[in-house]
């Protein structure tokens, strides 16, 4: 599973958990790349608690001590403004709405994905 993390990120998820595994006696053929990033269960779906975020804008990690942080859906209509049923998410960070960047940056957002889906 892939959640899109920086690469100093990723090699620090790594690097814990490669210790983790050493410290359990795993054999010495368990390659950082071989480690998953995420608890799988048998039928491959992930079951972890707590599966951080990104900012939509930022491209930031939004960590669980982040409070000022909201994720906004935005729904889809149809020419006739009715509701389709589709929704788009944007996750803010709190530093974004600090700044006062997250009107301009929902809308920026919201534009550019306005124009990939033609509506």
């Amino acid at each position: 599973v892939e959640f899109g993390f920086s690469s100093q990120s990723t090699r620090r998820i790594r690097l814990f958990l490669f210790r983790s595994c050493v410290l359990r006696r795993l054999p010495p053929r368990v390659r950082l790349r071989d480690i998953p990033f995420a608890m799988l269960n048998h039928e491959g779906k992930v079951v972890d608690l707590y599966v951080p975020r990104k900012c939509s804008w930022s491209s930031s990690l939004i960590t669980a001590k982040d409070h000022a942080s909201v994720q906004i859906n935005v729904g889809h209509l149809d020419e006739n403004g009715v509701y389709t049923g589709q929704q788009t998410t944007y996750a803010l960070c709190g530093f974004v709405r600090s700044k006062g960047e997250a009107d301009s940056a929902l809308d920026t957002l919201w534009q550019k994905n306005k124009a990939e889906l033609n509506q």
